[in-house]
Formats: structure tokens, C-alpha cells, sequence
């Protein structure tokens, strides 16, 4: 048996990743969830708007992609017209991000050959610790809803967000999402956004971001697991190899974060803030006047990440020479495990 093959996804010059929050709402208030309502609206477009929206984008004549997000996209009632439209406009690849709970019978709606994933939120590998995160009854939900995406051929993904509060359970996913037949395995580290970012100082918050040594003794073994189970093992780099030179994807991809307050972010980091450096008005993007998220993006600090050392400087640490003990990749920046041959 041959070792899992990993590689770092470069940053693409030629591609759009288009992650479009068509609403904000949801049945679920999952502890760690980032999603502001202050910042990005309160409001589900319509059909007309998300359509419109959609255009802009797949008019770049390069290669897009989608996901749909919220809140809980599924909610949306027009989510397969949505789909519909961005598979007849010419998106690449097509996914969509949901807790499992599949409203609006959306599995009997839109075809394997419409949607490349639907990608499931799962954060635990057993019932009490996924339903401390994201709320008694998710995890027997999302389960069924993984089986019935697997069984009617739907490319089929799950999430883990990783935090103290259920790295825990991260070696035994592999296996879990092994028996329910899970074609890849993305793994997140908590942002300290949104919901998180509201109860971080809180008396009795349980999800914090867990310590380096941590991430970097645990996170790659259970990528390397997942691989050797055949599934792709997706995670963010988060730390940069001594030498490695430190790229922001803002400078250098295209990345559009869309909020259906008509927000749109290059930096999910700065997705807290009305920092926002594109908008769309009257369905035109167009560039924000003044500082915004792209001016930083320009700065270089030892730390490597300007947005993580302004937001979230806490995991960062320093050296007796004050020098950071490991320098912050991109968020956007990922380590892929392909499966053994």
C-alpha cells in the first residue's frame, strides 16, 4: 500500500470561487457559527436577485465555481432554481453546504448531474459531542441526510470545524464517514467570527481554537487516515513551513464572499467587519471607496497573515526574540491528501 499523496492547492489565476450566502437565516444555532446578521443582513433575495447576482460572476470568462451557503440555503425555497441557473450559466462545479436537515425536499429536486456535493456540517463523531455544538437531535439528522445524499449519487462531503471543544473525536471520523460512504473530508479550524467571536470572552464558552502543537500533531493524522480510507482529505495549512514564503490569496485568486446585504468580501477573516473592499448595487460590483480589506492586503509582517494578526492574534505566539514561533498561512490556503492508490 502506497503513503497518501498530499499537495498544497496553489492559489488559481484562472478560476472564481463564488461562496454565496443567499440568506442568513436558520434552524440551527450552532455555538460556533459565523454567521453576523449585524454585517450581512438580515434578508433571503429572491430568485431574480440571486440569479442577477450569479451572472456577474459567471460572466468572467473563467472558470467559476459555487457554493451555495446561509444561514441554511436549503431554507430557500427557489435554492433548486438557483442550481438550475448556475448549471445552465456554465459554473464549473456546483455545491452546496448544508447541516443535513434538507429542507424543501431539495435531494428530489436537483440531479447528481446538476450539483457536484452537497458538503454536510458534522462536528462530531459521536451524538454528544456533535449536538453540544450544534444542537440536540443534528447529529442522527445529519447522518440520515448523508445516507440519502450517498444513496441517490449525489457527490457527498462533510465538514468538521475544529475547535478544543471536539478535536477529541477527529481520528475517529475517518472511519465514520469511511461507513457512510463520504467522498471527501474537509477539515476547519474555528474562526473567531460571528457567533464565536461574540461569546469568546463569555463566562462558560467552550469553543476556542485549539494550540499549535495540537493542530499540527492531530489534524495531518487524520487527513492521512481519511486518504488511506479513499476518501480526499482537504485542510487549511494554518501554519508555513520555515522558508515558506507567505502569499495572500487576496493578492493573488479570485475569491468572492457574498452576503445578501449586497456585502462582498475577499477575506472570509474580515467578514465581521464593514471592511468589504467590492458591493453590489443595483446587481453591479463595484469597488468600495476608502480602506477596506484590500488595502491590507498588501502588507507584509513577519507574522505572514496581516488579517489574522488584527483579528485574531491569540493563536499567535512568540519567541523569546519576539519573532512569531510559526508564521500564519492564508486562510485560503489548503493541503490536500489524495487517496492511496
Amino acid at each position: 500500500m502506497t503513503a497518501p499523496r498530499m499537495h498544497t492547492v496553489e492559489f488559481s489565476k484562472n478560476s472564481v470561487n463564488v461562496f454565496f450566502h443567499i440568506l442568513t437565516a436558520c434552524n440551527l444555532q450552532c455555538r460556533h457559527c459565523y454567521i453576523n446578521p449585524d454585517q450581512h443582513g438580515r434578508n433571503t433575495l429572491d430568485i431574480s436577485t440571486i440569479t442577477a447576482w450569479m451572472d456577474i460572476f459567471s460572466s468572467s470568462g473563467k472558470n467559476a465555481n459555487i457554493i451555495f451557503l446561509g444561514g441554511e440555503p436549503t431554507l430557500h425555497p427557489e435554492l433548486s432554481d438557483a442550481i438550475h441557473h448556475a448549471k445552465k450559466t456554465g459554473y464549473k462545479s456546483i455545491t452546496v453546504d448544508t447541516n443535513g436537515y434538507l429542507f424543501h425536499d431539495i435531494l428530489n429536486r436537483v440531479t447528481p448531474d446538476d450539483v457536484n456535493a452537497f458538503s454536510f456540517s458534522l462536528d462530531g463523531a459521536t451524538q454528544e459531542t456533535n449536538d453540544r455544538l450544534r444542537g440536540t437531535g443534528s447529529y442522527s439528522v445529519i447522518l440520515a441526510g448523508i445516507r440519502e445524499s450517498v444513496k441517490k449519487g449525489f457527490g457527498t462531503s462533510v465538514i468538521y470545524t475544529v475547535s478544543d471543544s471536539n478535536i477529541h473525536e477527529i481520528d475517529k471520523m475517518p472511519d465514520l464517514l469511511h461507513s457512510l460512504g463520504v467522498d471527501r473530508f474537509f477539515i476547519q479550524v474555528i474562526g473567531l467570527r460571528g457567533r464565536s467571536a461574540e461569546s469568546a470572552s463569555a463566562s462558560g464558552h467552550t469553543c476556542h481554537q485549539v494550540r499549535s502543537e495540537d493542530w499540527l500533531s492531530i489534524i495531518p493524522e487524520a487527513a492521512r487516515h481519511a486518504a488511506r480510507l479513499g476518501m480526499t482529505a482537504i485542510y487549511p495549512k494554518v501554519y508555513l513551513e520555515p522558508g515558506e514564503r507567505f502569499e495572500c490569496a487576496g493578492n493573488v485568486a479570485e475569491n468572492y464572499f457574498i452576503f445578501p446585504n449586497g456585502r462582498v468580501y475577499r477575506c472570509p477573516l474580515c467578514e465581521d467587519y464593514p471592511i468589504h473592499s467590492l458591493m453590489i448595487e443595483n446587481n453591479r460590483l463595484k469597488p468600495v471607496p476608502g480602506i477596506t480589506e484590500a488595502s491590507l492586503f498588501q502588507l507584509s509582517i513577519p507574522e505572514g497573515c496581516v488579517m489574522n494578526r488584527l483579528i485574531q492574534p491569540d493563536n499567535i505566539h512568540y519567541l523569546p526574540n519576539g519573532l512569531p514561533e510559526n508564521r500564519i498561512a492564508c486562510c485560503l490556503l489548503k493541503n490536500q491528501l489524495s487517496p492511496t492508490a
